[in-house]
């Protein structure tokens, strides 16, 4: 731990525990073999800010359930688990729910994370009825977008791009996202891409800050 100059300890920063269950560790293994190295570090980024924000605000959430919608929310960008017939937020919530049953999570909790995965793409998530959702959404837009970037203090920020670097996941996601909306164009990315995102992730101030790879 750091000293400060009178001699007293400083707060290091540090990365949140990510859960250890064997759904947890099943998610990091699908992700691990399917997902680029930006793209799974983007997810592990996500659940990082996720529950940081969430522990620092009081936000009430289920750590498997955030952990295990984190590393799938985007598995249905990757060519194994693309679908020509729906969008890919669509397909990693079927790709979702059909882990969840190999898991053996009952009904309710399957129909939990594919609401997880689904609001991360929502503008707006109400935080008292999907708070997974809600931190996802918040943590995902910060990661890809650069929006809520004063979630954070810039210290923090840096310790974890040294431990999850971005790995150029700004041009790789814009060209799935470009992609995505030119075979299906009533998919989200082609609404974000009409909304300007492109413009966003190429100009993410996340892109910027100097990674503390201590």
């Amino acid at each position: 731990m750091a000293r400060t100059k009178g001699g007293s300890a400083a707060v290091e920063p540090e990365l949140p525990n990510f859960p250890q269950t064997p759904a947890c560790a099943g998610a990091r293994a699908i992700a691990a073999k399917y997902c680029s190295v930006a793209l799974l570090n983007h997810c592990l980024r996500s659940y990082v800010w996720a529950a940081a924000y969430g522990s620092r605000e009081s936000v009430p959430y289920d750590s498997e359930l955030l952990y295990v919608g984190s590393l799938l929310h985007d598995i249905g960008l990757v060519p194994e688990f693309d679908s020509s017939v729906v969008g890919f937020d669509d397909a990693s919530g079927h790709v979702a729910y059909v882990f969840a049953t190999g898991a053996g999570w009952p009904e309710t909790r399957r129909t939990q994370l594919v609401d997880v995965v689904l609001s991360h793409t929502w503008d707006e998530v109400d935080v008292d009825a999907y708070p997974e959702g809600f931190l996802l959404e918040r943590s995902t837009s910060m990661d890809i977008s650069g929006r809520y970037m004063d979630d954070f203090p810039a210290q923090f920020k840096a310790y974890v791009l040294g431990r999850l670097p971005r790995a150029g996941i700004a041009e790789e996601f814009l060209a799935c996202f470009r992609d995505q909306a030119e075979r299906k164009p009533t998919s989200s990315p082609a609404r974000a891409l009409r909304d300007g995102i492109a413009d966003r992730i190429l100009s993410n101030a996340l892109d910027a800050v100097p990674s503390d790879e201590r």
